[in-house]
């Protein structure tokens, strides 16, 4: 998978935007964030430039058994770890299941919004 099919996966689930937030930092690797967002909440992360890993949401409990089977996810890089995981790019862990774990952290996110909130991204598709 490249950068272009993993954004135009990430853009396919509905309600999906993205926006690079982090422009103005220091930080050459940071302002290359690309964010992807259900809501006014980020689900899901990438910088554009290196494509090494992706950021996303996930179940405490899920997160402990991903790490222990997969060598490419770890605890979600600048993130809270017990609730975020980084999913590394080329290493052991398929295409499909970066795409079952993007899908999974958008629905958690997707169920962390207001009822009105999730309303109105379902009534705008």
């Amino acid at each position: 998978m490249d950068i272009e099919q993993f954004r135009e996966y990430c853009l396919s689930l509905k309600g999906v935007h993205e926006k690079m937030p982090f422009t103005d930092v220091s930080d050459r690797y940071s302002r290359d964030i690309l964010c992807f967002y259900i809501g006014d909440r980020w689900f899901c992360f990438v910088n554009v430039e290196v494509f090494d890993f992706c950021c996303l949401k996930c179940a405490p409990d899920d997160s402990l058994e991903l790490q222990a089977r997969y060598m490419g996810i770890r605890p979600g890089w600048h993130m809270n770890k017990k609730h975020w995981i980084s999913v590394y790019f080329d290493n052991d862990v398929p295409d499909d299941k970066i795409r079952e774990l993007v899908r999974d952290s958008y629905r958690i996110v997707l169920r962390s919004l207001s009822a009105k909130e999730r309303n109105k991204i379902q009534s705008d598709i």
